[in-house]
């Protein structure tokens, strides 16, 4: 029962957090901060009251080993939320996310001295092919489509918006490159951490993102801006209260909820199921939300886009050996 819970919960909470994302970040393309606040507020909110029992639970990990974990895990968040600033739509930034293996594998090789069988060299690479297709694909696009539409006479600088939007883009992808090393590093200090102190997941959760809001005191700026807007978004009714709120407040509200959903049941999962379902439950996800955001929001893809995904995903399944623990599986119970 609980596996069949956790599984539930990662596919309503993780699909539901990316389309209330993607609700918000149509509206707002900047609200990434604000976003990332809100999710850290609420789940340090759950975590003091239910993890940490209004602070009497003694910590299994001293807290001065999660002050460089926090620091990292802050900066790979907002790196990644702040990307939407930067014309990079959803499809791109969930393929791009999908990455991840590769900066992992290069910094687990370099920092912790690892070794890979070929398999795992084979799969990275068509991850890194998939993400690069896609990219490239993306850019070509965005710079063609810039290069398509005339400046007008009467509107000098267009052709500068034009080419500034091309760079913004740019900027974006350089930005979510930076936030998979920076979340690479955050998993080889995460796997040293627990080595030396055992697993502690919700605590590790209650305490990373509990330390992290003081980090946000120099962006009060931006979120009071971001605050602002979303306060002024046109309003929605909600039938079973029978009253109007701020459109973006409601996407603010899911994303919070979802989020914490789908953490907790990835959490959930890993603890009462085999590895093998985990990968493929989180990697059906990911590729239903994508499928959600191209279908439903309408985002460009291309054949190419399908060719990049393709590869993104076989590689992830390679990776994480779920072709050969399946056949080892089926083996088994026909044996």
């Amino acid at each position: 029962m609980s596996v069949v819970l956790g599984i539930c919960g990662v596919f309503v909470g993780c699909i539901l957090n990316a389309v209330c994302l993607e609700f918000s970040v149509k509206a707002d393309p900047g609200c990434g901060t604000l976003i990332t606040f809100a999710q850290f507020s609420f789940i340090a909110v759950e975590g003091f009251l239910i993890t940490s029992r209004c602070g009497t639970k003694p910590r299994n990990i001293p807290i001065k080993n999660y002050l460089i974990i926090v620091v990292v895990f802050f900066v790979c968040n907002v790196c990644n939320n702040f990307a939407f600033d930067f014309n990079i739509s959803m499809p791109l930034h969930m393929i791009f996310r999908s990455g991840s293996l590769f900066t992992n594998m290069l910094m687990s090789i370099w920092v912790l001295k690892k070794k890979y069988p070929l398999s795992k060299f084979v799969s990275v690479g068509l991850i890194t092919a998939g993400v690069i297709i896609c990219t490239v694909v993306t850019g070509k696009n965005l710079e063609s489509s810039s290069k398509g539409e005339e400046p007008s006479k009467d509107d000098p600088l267009q052709k500068t918006d034009q080419n500034n939007g091309f760079i913004l883009w740019l900027l974006g992808i350089a930005l979510l490159i930076f936030a998979l090393f920076v979340s690479a590093l955050l998993g080889v200090f995460q796997e040293t951490l627990y080595k030396k102190y055992g697993k502690h997941p919700y605590e590790a959760l209650y305490y990373i993102h509990m330390l992290s809001l003081p980090i946000f005191l120099p962006f009060f700026n931006n979120l009071k801006k971001h605050y602002n807007i979303m306060m002024e978004s046109a309003p929605l009714l909600l039938p079973w209260l029978n009253i109007h709120a701020p459109c973006m407040l409601i996407y603010l509200i899911g994303n919070m909820v979802s989020q914490y959903l789908c953490i907790s049941s990835v959490y959930l999962l890993t603890t009462e199921a085999s590895s093998l379902t985990v990968t493929l439950v989180i990697t059906l996800r990911k590729f239903l939300s994508l499928l959600l955001s191209i279908v439903y929001f309408g985002n460009e893809f291309t054949i190419w886009h399908w060719v990049g995904t393709i590869l993104v995903f076989v590689g992830t399944l390679i990776f994480t050996e779920v072709p050969s623990k399946s056949y080892i599986q089926f083996k088994e119970k026909l044996s």
